[in-house]
């Protein structure tokens, strides 16, 4: 469900300055070229600019400096960042009323705030301790002595394991499991003697995690996602990795256990990084990269195995001539040779000639 809200009331929510009538109304939004009557679009990218004279769109989130004769424009420093803004205000979120489910099952120990809603096939462990407003929906299984924080929302069959602890207002989409055991075998590739995982996980406040992500529990200590992480969907974390504050995983990463990110790390789609090192603050790894050590703050790496940005481009920009260059080599190896037969023949008719 969406509402109805004047231009005017849309500017002050996300900082900008109405261009135009400022009580025009709008209920939706979308892309510049769907866009028709009623709705609110934007441009984040200045190669959309010329499409803003053919856009049908009530009204136009751009950047200072965009014009647009007899259009309605909201003029803010991030047109991307305020179009998330406007969808939160036109698209509220339907809370369900709270209640717990006669079908949902309370341990009789456990701890459980004001506000909650338990959906049916809900679980919650001995012990444990649910926030004022959490949400869990049907299917999820939160263990012994676990912890969710306030206003947290757990989606269908999300399974918090025992012990674990999830902040305030954290986000866990369907299927996401926190504190499965580590992959901690001694003696691999011969008995496979299983290393009891005897640690947790714990998720600070403002996280959210995608569909079907596992994050497992630490061996001994903790693993640690700090404030403010984003995490995609099928996203794999091993034990006593530490993500710091407001970074960024994206789909299908592996990090192997004991390593630790700093803040605002950005991880490309299917980066695989090894255990036991260190990424620094502001790192970001292209996507399908393999980092294999290491890696000082501030730092692009991309490929595998990783190497600075800038370098794996020119080896990318090499390969697709690779062919090419192969025969271009073994002509003039082939031109070498000769040329080196040629010279010994020369030499072998002068030194017989002196003989």
């Amino acid at each position: 469900m969406t509402v109805r809200k004047r231009l005017k009331e849309i500017a002050r929510h996300v900082g900008g300055a109405v261009v135009g009538d400022p009580d025009v109304f709008v209920s939706n939004v979308r892309g510049i070229d769907e866009a028709g009557e009623g709705d609110l679009t934007f441009i984040a990218n200045p190669k959309y600019k010329d499409r803003l004279e053919t856009t049908r769109a009530s009204a136009i989130l751009v950047s200072p400096g965009v014009t647009g004769p007899g259009k309605n424009l909201i003029i803010t420093d991030d047109p991307y960042s305020a179009m998330a803004m406007a969808l939160a205000l036109l698209y509220p979120d339907e809370a369900p009323p709270p209640g717990i489910s006669t079908e949902a099952f309370v341990e009789p120990d456990a701890k459980i705030g004001d506000d909650v809603t338990l959906y049916p096939g809900v679980y919650i462990g001995r012990r444990a301790r649910i926030g004022r407003g959490v949400r869990l929906y049907p299917g999820v299984v939160v263990g012994d002595d676990a912890s969710v924080g306030d206003g947290s929302i757990l989606y269908p069959n999300v399974v918090v394991y025992k012990n674990c602890a999830i902040g305030k207002r954290v986000i866990l989409h369907a299927g996401v499991v926190v504190g499965a055991d580590g992959f901690g075998f001694a003696n691999p590739g011969a008995d496979n003697r299983k290393v009891p995982q005897v640690g947790i996980v714990q998720i600070d406040d403002d996280v959210e995690v995608g569909a079907n992500t596992t994050i497992d529990r630490g061996t001994l200590g903790k693993t640690w996602i700090r404030k403010g992480v984003k995490i995609d969907n099928l996203v794999q974390i091993g034990h006593n990795v530490v993500i710091g504050e407001n970074s960024i995983i994206v789909a299908q990463v592996g990090i192997s256990g004991s390593t630790k990110l700093g803040e605002s790390v950005i991880l490309g789609g299917q980066a695989g990084v090894v255990g036991h090192i260190t990424l620094g603050d502001h790192v970001m790894v292209g996507a399908q990269s393999g980092v294999h050590e290491s890696v000082p703050p501030n730092r692009i790496v991309s490929g595998s195995p990783h190497m600075p940005h800038r370098t794996w481009l020119r080896v990318q920009a090499c390969t697709e001539h690779l062919p090419e260059m192969r025969k271009a080599v073994n002509s003039l190896l082939k031109r070498v040779g000769a040329l080196e037969e040629a010279a010994r023949g020369t030499t072998d008719s002068t030194e017989t000639e002196k003989e």
